[in-house]
């Protein structure tokens, strides 16, 4: 109800369902009661019961018609609840930043997918019941304690065993539902990192050891989920067998009463209908506990996502940086037991290219989402320098209108299914004969990507799939160069954009970073081959340090997916 409006309107609908639900179930059996007993004593003829049998009808269909706007409820507030939920946790994703995501990335994922599946059964099943024990339960009991008081008295000492049992054997089921949440996520995640390092482990005959890992996580979820399965089935066991007991006890009494005539016979009738009322919401609660206990998992599973606190973004305007200059000032950030970058300092001044230098694991990209306002500095500080305005600190600018002004082509460009002209402009036009904009065919030639275009059977309208398949890596790279300067982003972030390519690319891309400078734009570059390096106006060397086991400033460092194919791979050796 905190998290998502879905389920404040479905609870709301319930509770009126169930309100419903008790006032049928109450009319239903009052008037099968009336609508019987005269016919079996031989007071009435069946004709005089007819209007108590045509409101019979009339309550059934009522209540039918109450369940399907229940059902359908559920089944509609699961799906709103979920697709909610998700949105909140990607936002939130998103605002922890790329290290947040780096550990807890695989996790959430499996989160997102199949664990918040659960929350379908917690909503059509649990939930419901839930709501119908707290009224039909007392209103069905009070029917009882105004018709027959030994009946009340029997259902009011036999009641409570129900919710003992449930509250012994629910504590088993969930902490058997959050081991099994807890081994589904273990296995997604592993499966993640195999994925996505198989070509790696294949190269270096090490793809078995991982495959053994994931099929020992395979058998484990198998056997909790089997296990919370036995305790569920269980649990149906025993309360059926106390709830059968109970109506039975009330039944062989009121038996006895009807056979010497101390209790007539169309209240006889009413308890004993009304009494399995009584029992069926806590005896269907207790059933259905097991589906609630997985969902609650995957629910609790998420508000710790949904809790974890984030950086309180800026709200001031960014500066124009066509004019504006970023200085870097003593900039570390703790990763994997070191300071990387380790007290950086630099000044990007607009206008001019800036190369930033340095071995493999320093921090040169590291650096580059402190530019991009991702990831906060552990120490120094990232100013913003307007050309006619005080210095400002990045933390304290608005995160959007800084993102308007940055183009930025990873070391994986994001390419999104669809065609290259929706990769490069975000649309395709519908007319099949439109001409490309001229500045996409200026951006498409600076880069080379125009010779791509061109070998393709559909040309711009050519479809690629997820993360670009379809083009090959160095295609990749020049397609998001020719979607970063084909806008007029002032400031371009590359991130080693002429890795894995050969000569002529390479050559290409120099091309491109020319093109940009001539327009006037500032482009960071992560560089490593020198001929990038020598197109730079400046030069930034990018060091780490090792961090102290005690460091005073108290920064956790952070682990990285690298860091969890490494541990995938070299466990199996160890074990």
């Amino acid at each position: 109800m905190r998290y998502a409006a879905a389920a404040r309107r479905y609870i709301a609908t319930t509770a009126v369902t169930g309100a419903l639900t008790a006032l049928l179930v109450v009319a239903q059996a009052w008037l099968i009661s009336r609508a019987i007993s005269p016919v079996i004593t031989g007071g009435a003829a069946p004709s005089t019961v007819r209007p108590a049998i045509a409101a019979l009808a009339g309550v059934v269909t009522a209540r039918a018609l109450v369940l399907y706007v229940q059902e359908s409820r559920a089944h509609r507030a699961a799906t709103d609840v979920t697709i909610d939920l998700r949105r909140q946790v990607l936002q939130r994703a998103a605002a922890l930043g790329p290290r947040w995501r780096a550990v807890h990335g695989a996790d959430t994922a499996t989160l997102l997918t199949r664990g918040l599946d659960d929350l379908e059964p917690y909503f059509t099943r649990y939930l419901p019941q839930l709501l119908l024990a707290a009224t039909v339960t007392p209103a069905t009991g009070l029917v009882l304690l105004t018709q027959d008081l030994p009946s009340a008295i029997a259902v009011a000492c036999t009641i409570p065993l129900i919710p003992i049992f449930m509250i012994l054997i629910g504590r088993l089921t969930e902490a058997h539902s959050e081991a099994r949440l807890r081994t589904m996520e273990r296995l997604g995640s592993q499966l993640l990192d195999l994925l996505a390092g198989l070509p790696t482990l294949k190269a270096l005959g090490r793809q078995a050891g991982p495959a053994r890992r994931v099929r020992e996580l395979d058998r484990a979820y198998n056997a909790t989920t089997m296990s919370t399965l036995r305790v569920a089935f269980l649990s149906g066991a025993v309360l059926e067998f106390i709830t059968t007991l109970s109506v039975a006890i009330v039944a062989v009494e009121v038996g006895f009463r009807l056979l010497y005539g101390r209790m007539d016979l169309a209240t006889g009738l009413l308890v004993i209908m009304i009494t399995p009322e009584v029992y069926q919401p806590l005896r269907q609660v207790g059933l259905q506990f097991h589906a609630s206990a997985n969902g609650v998992a995957a629910a609790e599973a998420v508000f710790a996502v949904l809790q974890e606190p984030t950086p309180t973004p800026g709200t001031a305007p960014a500066p124009d940086l066509r004019t504006a200059r970023i200085e870097l000032a003593q900039v570390s950030v703790s990763a994997r037991g070191a300071w990387a970058p380790a007290d950086l300092t630099a000044t990007i001044r607009p206008g001019r290219v800036v190369a930033l230098t340095g071995a493999s694991g320093t921090g040169k990209t590291t650096a580059a989402q402190l530019l991009l306002g991702l990831l906060p500095p552990d120490r120094g500080r990232v100013r913003v320098i307007a050309a006619d305005g005080p210095p400002m600190d990045l933390a304290d600018v608005d995160p959007a209108s800084w993102w308007e002004q940055i183009a930025w082509v990873p070391q994986r460009p994001v390419i999104v299914p669809g065609t290259l002209l929706e990769n490069t402009i975000g649309q395709t036009p519908t007319d099949a004969t439109a001409q490309v904009p001229p500045a996409l065919a200026d951006a498409a030639a600076a880069t080379g990507f125009d010779a791509v275009v061109a070998a393709l059977p559909d040309g711009w309208r050519t479809r690629v799939g997820q993360g670009g398949v379809g083009l090959s890596v160095g295609q990749r790279q020049r397609l998001a160069l020719t979607r970063a300067l084909v806008t007029d982003a002032p400031l371009v972030l590359l991130d080693e954009p002429t890795a894995h390519l050969d000569a002529a690319s390479q050559a290409r891309v120099l091309n491109a970073v020319n093109a940009l400078r001539a327009a006037g734009r500032t482009v960071v570059v992560i560089a490593h081959r020198a001929a990038l390096v020598a197109l730079a106006d400046d030069v930034v060397e990018v060091a780490s340090r090792p961090t102290p086991a005690a460091d005073s400033s108290g920064a956790t460092p952070a682990a990285s997916p690298a860091d969890a194919m490494d541990a995938l791979v070299f466990s199996e050796d160890n074990r």
